[in-house]
């Protein structure tokens, strides 16, 4: 006969666990002797390191009961069911890591790709955070409008910055954002603008919208898409 401390020791568990295996039902409780204290037989440590090993294999407390009852034939088919179970509860965290991964990788979640390595680029170039929040913004509507269109417009916006003088522009257009409406500098930027245009033919002129609404809301309706020297610089561009 051994006491609760030395029965948790022989099985490598908490006196704590003992006691909660008494509440779940799992592990009878015995009585006291005449000092009070409960005392436990060799069945009780046998009993209770079957427990431990099937608790520690991922058996759930409320099947164990059930399992040290049944046959060794019964034992292995549950055994085998609750691995599987296992299995599946494994696949089921590699997809919610794969999904936090994404979740890190910041705009790929939300965007293609090609529009995630377009992003990218732009953060090499120096571009501000603002604009490629701008940028993901459009392109998140756009695709939303016609992921067809979607494709070629990166296609070519990305060959667009392959151009030293329209990357040049792009990155004036960019600090333009900050400036003064009244800044000297914008007459200048704009006259820079209308020429590299009239010089140049791109497709999505000439390609029509699937989606005219998304793609007028992907280009003024989000928050921060203009400022004051923004819409002077588009009026000077207009002429």
């Amino acid at each position: 006969m051994i006491t609760i401390g030395r029965l948790a020791d022989y099985a490598g568990v908490s006196v704590k666990t003992i006691r909660h295996y008494h509440e779940r039902g799992l592990l009878p409780e015995p009585g006291r002797d005449p000092s009070g204290y409960r005392r436990y037989t060799a069945q009780d440590a046998i009993d209770l390191i079957k427990i431990r090993t099937l608790a520690e294999a991922g058996v759930p407390l409320a099947r164990v009961k059930e399992l040290l009852d049944t046959s060794p034939e019964a034992l292995t088919a549950a055994i085998a069911e609750i691995d599987r179970a296992l299995q599946e509860r494994i696949a089921q965290l590699g997809r919610t890591r794969e999904h936090l991964a994404q979740l890190r990788g910041g705009d790929r979640l939300f965007v293609s790709p090609e529009v995630a390595a377009y992003l990218d680029e732009l953060r090499d170039l120096g571009v501000s955070e603002r604009q490629i929040h701008l940028e993901r913004d459009g392109w998140i509507l756009m695709h939303t409008a016609s992921r067809e269109d979607a494709s070629l417009w990166i296609a070519e916006k990305r060959e667009l910055m392959t151009d030293p003088e329209f990357r040049a522009l792009y990155l004036d257009h960019d600090a333009a954002y900050d400036w003064s409406p009244d800044d000297p500098r914008l007459p200048a930027l704009a006259d820079r603008t209308r020429k590299w245009f009239a010089g140049h033919r791109l497709g999505s002129e000439t390609r029509p919208v699937r989606n005219p609404a998304i793609a007028r809301l992907a280009q003024r309706s989000q928050p921060g898409a203009s400022s004051p020297a923004w819409e002077r610089l588009a009026r000077l561009v207009e002429g």
